[in-house]
């Protein structure tokens, strides 16, 4: 039997129990529902004064309910609609939306709407043979098990470790300070460096002709080329063999680089994080050789100009070239 809303006969109760000192389990019992429900009952409808009145209750639940029968929005407002329409197509979450429009919008209330609106208006669309649903992500990686501390793909002579790292990085509060790493496209064939500032979460990220650490710098010096000095201050590396001329990278860029922990992705979650979200654009399987550089370049601007609720749905380009 389907769920019943409390009613006002149930509510008079309710407040006529109250008054005769029972607890919630004893309430809950005499008129037959959940304690649950009465606690929130008795949270979600209290008067400015603190106090439970039944009709005043009733009338909070109405004007709830007439809230909730508005499911069509988007379908009435063409400028929300369309708003919302344009930032999906630029691969924002729904949840990324509900935020921006804060910021863009402040003093409009008709240029607002839930995000589980969003996502029933994009359902609707899908039933109806429409595309929208494509620019939602989908789907979570799944977690690697941990394999002990010892590095079994050899050692990079003379690395600091992430250890020595100043401890004022951890903190997010100083821009250039950046994570690195590689994704691999299909059959360990072809690859891409991508590099993340820690606070801003701005991404660089461009092909390698291979694995070797000779095309990992060439590739590195030429996304940093854009970056100012001020904001080159470290890198944090894991410990693919691609990393090794680390210390030619200081000379020619200008940070420090140091190096996670064997098998501690943790430790660099902000790239792994954003290579996660790049693999919206390019899933597991791409052939990176067989991908433009302007496609790629298209992909990283994507991310970078998509409000992050960390940020305050600030975007990542934003925080970076303000600070």
């Amino acid at each position: 039997m389907g769920y019943k809303h409390l009613n006002i006969d149930e509510r008079e109760s309710i407040l006529k129990m109250r008054s005769e000192q029972k607890n919630l389990t004893h309430i809950a019992e005499l008129i037959g529902r959940n304690k649950g429900t009465i606690s929130r009952e008795l949270s979600r409808n209290l008067s400015s004064t603190g106090e439970y009145k039944p009709h005043l209750a009733q009338r909070y639940y109405n004007k709830r309910r007439d809230a909730s029968k508005e499911p069509y929005r988007l379908e009435q407002n063409g400028r929300l609609q369309q708003y919302v329409r344009n930032k999906l197509k630029r691969y924002f979450s729904p949840e990324q939306i509900v935020g921006r429009l804060e910021i863009d919008y402040p003093d409009n209330p008709q240029m607002r709407v839930s995000s589980l609106t969003i996502y029933n208006w994009v359902q609707r669309d899908k039933k109806a043979g429409g595309k929208l649903y494509k620019f939602l992500r989908q789907g979570h990686r799944k977690r690697r098990k941990k394999h002990g501390s010892l590095d079994k793909r050899g050692q990079i002579p003379d690395k600091r470790p992430i250890s020595e790292r100043p401890k004022a990085v951890d903190k997010r509060q100083e821009m250039g300070h950046w994570e690195g790493d590689t994704v691999v496209g299909k059959s360990n064939g072809s690859f891409v460096a991508t590099h993340v500032e820690r606070k801003s979460r701005y991404l660089l990220v461009g092909r390698t002709d291979d694995k070797s650490a000779e095309s990992m710098n060439t590739t590195t010096r030429r996304l940093f080329r854009k970056i100012p000095k001020s904001k080159r201050k470290t890198m944090t590396f894991d410990n693919g063999k691609e990393f090794a001329g680390f210390k030619a990278l200081e000379k020619s860029v200008g940070f420090c680089c140091y190096f996670a922990d064997p098998y501690s992705s943790y430790q660099r979650g902000t790239n792994e994080n954003t290579n996660g979200l790049l693999r919206q654009f390019f899933p597991k399987g791409t052939d990176f050789n067989e991908i433009s550089e302007k496609k790629i370049d298209n992909a990283a601007a994507l991310l970078n100009n998509r409000p992050r609720k960390c940020l305050n749905y600030r975007t990542p380009h934003e925080v970076l070239w303000s600070g």
